[in-house]
């Protein structure tokens, strides 16, 4: 289990259109690296749009932001035109990335358990250090909290 203090686990994934993304092209910066459950669906759209919504400030304050689910690339792609979001998405349908920060396990909804993608981010500094986790994200004000958290 992650926790906040320890070196954020290397990556390295293909974005919605098959470019290589790696936790080493953030060095030197701020990173929002954010792991949903699924493209297009309530919850998550809200979450990419609070993060579309406060983007400009983001990248004002030195933040670079990058989602992660098992969705492929074509519906990464689907999802960033239809609500224009400005950042990468990591297609990880080998689940090598959510497997890595464990955010990948049982869920359960409607009294059925399933293996699924945890909704959470991990806030990583410009050295590859956690600096923190949020296990319970308010979706609709994330890109607050992500401010707010890095000391913004």
């Amino acid at each position: 289990m992650l926790k906040e203090g320890d070196k954020a686990p290397a990556f390295k994934g293909k974005n919605q259109d098959g470019k290589a993304v790696k936790l080493g092209d953030f060095k030197g910066k701020k990173l929002a690296l954010y792991f949903y459950p699924k493209d297009d669906t309530p919850g998550c759209t809200k979450q990419a749009c609070s993060l579309r919504d406060g983007f400009a400030e983001l990248k004002k304050a030195g933040i670079e932001v990058v989602g992660v689910s098992i969705d492929d690339e074509k519906s990464h792609q689907k999802f960033i035109s239809k609500y224009e979001l400005p950042f990468d998405l990591i297609a990880d349908t080998d689940k090598s990335i959510v497997e890595a920060y464990g955010v990948w396990g049982e869920k359960s909804m409607y009294g059925k358990k399933y293996m699924g993608t945890h909704r959470k981010t991990f806030l990583i500094d410009e050295k590859g250090k956690i600096v923190k986790i949020f296990d319970k994200v308010k979706v609709s004000e994330h890109a607050d909290e992500v401010l707010a958290a890095f000391g913004n």
